[in-house]
């Protein structure tokens, strides 16, 4: 044991003799640390940031709605102006049987909500229980729209996140009071505290969700649907089926099938896939850039230990000529190696967390972290063991070069 210790302050004071050195060496491991994890964990926060403006919206649907037409048909000119009928819900039921759910919306904007004393501009969205499954809402208080509320009529309504915010300064559960959208009396059911930026006919936190069949009634919009969002059953790819669902649309509507325009069938599909794109390409360019910074460190290491070599030829031949073996030699140079990028490894990792930690208190809300960048702990784990696998990487050229040395050679050199 005694003889470990003594190899061990024999380590340090090496290294101390050569405090500059192991400094700048040791800075190049640190950097290279720092920027992995910093990366990796930056990534992550941005991921979950982009992620968050996609919150509860399925991948696999498309918003189907009506444009003026951009091309003639059936002697209709274009810049024809139409819009989706109820009836267009049963013709998608009927002829495009790979889809799952099928959910009109009708919308209307510059509404007045009205709390007592509080007021708020906001949108009025129309919809049918099962546009939950398209967008899932994030219900804080109460309930969403079920088919009871459709079915008789209710005078209900689902409010907003600043809906909510603006009408009940005092917070509390606002289910069972009553607020007034124009000139007619609702009794709110539930608060949706949805934060996705996929607004679709406006804001869900700026907008107030009610039965369509009522919205319908009271703004005389008869069968008129503003948008039709669509789900694919599993295994379908939308990409496939979006030409036969402009089709049905299409035909109905005496517009051309190829007029993309007119009938606009948004497909989201593709968007989550870009994203996917992004978030790989991210990836790579993160250990591209990190491992490569850690990398040159590292070589930075066994240069400096190759000097370092050089530099005690003397000491090593002298301590070869009075019995010390070649692994001693080897075990020295390596420990000295490992030591140094572990040390300053380490320390990338701390100051990386630390600075990682600091961000996530620019990103919350009501006291919630809604974008974490930090790195999964045994990415950690696996930064340290690669530090230790390039210490022992880095001295072994070093290490070679101090076993070749011969005790007279040495000599001389001196």
């Amino acid at each position: 044991m005694k003889v470990d210790i003594d190899s061990f302050h024999e380590l340090l004071q090496t290294l101390m003799r050569n405090k500059t050195r192991s400094f700048l060496t040791g800075f190049g491991v640190f950097w290279g640390v720092f920027m992995l994890i910093g990366l990796i964990g930056g990534g992550d926060g941005m991921k979950e940031m982009l992620n968050s403006n996609f919150e509860g919206f399925a991948t696999n649907s498309a918003i189907i709605f009506g444009q003026p037409t951009t091309k003639p048909f059936h002697g209709f000119r274009k810049g024809r102006i139409w819009s989706l009928t109820a009836g267009d819900i049963e013709r998608l039921r009927q002829q495009v049987p790979q889809l799952d759910v099928i959910s009109p919306m009708v919308s209307k904007w510059g509404v007045q909500a009205v709390n007592g004393d509080h007021k708020f501009n906001c949108s009025i969205k129309g919809l049918l229980p099962d546009y939950a499954k398209v967008d899932a809402p994030k219900i804080y208080y109460g309930r969403f729209i079920n088919e009871m509320d459709i079915a008789q009529q209710r005078k209900v309504c689902v409010l907003g996140k600043k809906v909510y915010k603006t009408l009940f300064p005092g917070g509390g559960d606002p289910c069972g009071q009553l607020v007034r959208l124009d000139s007619a009396y609702y009794s709110v059911i539930g608060v949706d505290y949805a934060g996705g930026n996929m607004n679709i006919n406006g804001s869900a936190e700026e907008g107030v969700c009610v039965p369509l069949s009522l919205m319908q009634r009271a703004f005389n919009m008869g069968d008129h649907i503003d948008l039709i969002a669509v789900t694919g059953r599993r295994g379908i790819t939308m990409s496939d089926i979006t030409s036969q669902i402009r089709e049905v649309i299409a035909r109905a509507h005496d517009i051309d099938p190829t007029d993309e325009k007119a009938v606009t069938v948004f497909n989201t599909e593709v968007l989550f896939g870009l994203l996917d794109n992004l978030y790989h390409g991210v990836d790579l360019l993160i250990w591209l850039v990190g491992i490569g910074t850690l990398l040159a460190g590292a070589i930075g290491v066994s240069n400096i230990m190759m000097v370092t070599v050089k530099e005690r030829t003397t000491e090593i031949g002298i301590r070869r000529a009075i019995g010390a073996t070649p692994r001693t030699i080897l075990t020295q140079i390596i420990s000295e190696s490992i030591l140094l990028t572990s040390v300053a490894g380490m320390s990338g990792i701390l100051f990386a967390v630390l600075i990682l930690q600091m961000m996530e208190l620019g990103f919350t809300e009501d006291g919630i972290v809604t974008a974490h960048f930090q790195v999964d702990f045994w990415i950690a784990i696996g930064a340290a063991a690669l530090l230790a696998a390039l210490g022992v990487l880095a001295g072994l050229a070093p290490a070679a070069r101090a076993m070749s040395i011969k005790p007279v050679d040495a000599m001389r050199e001196d």
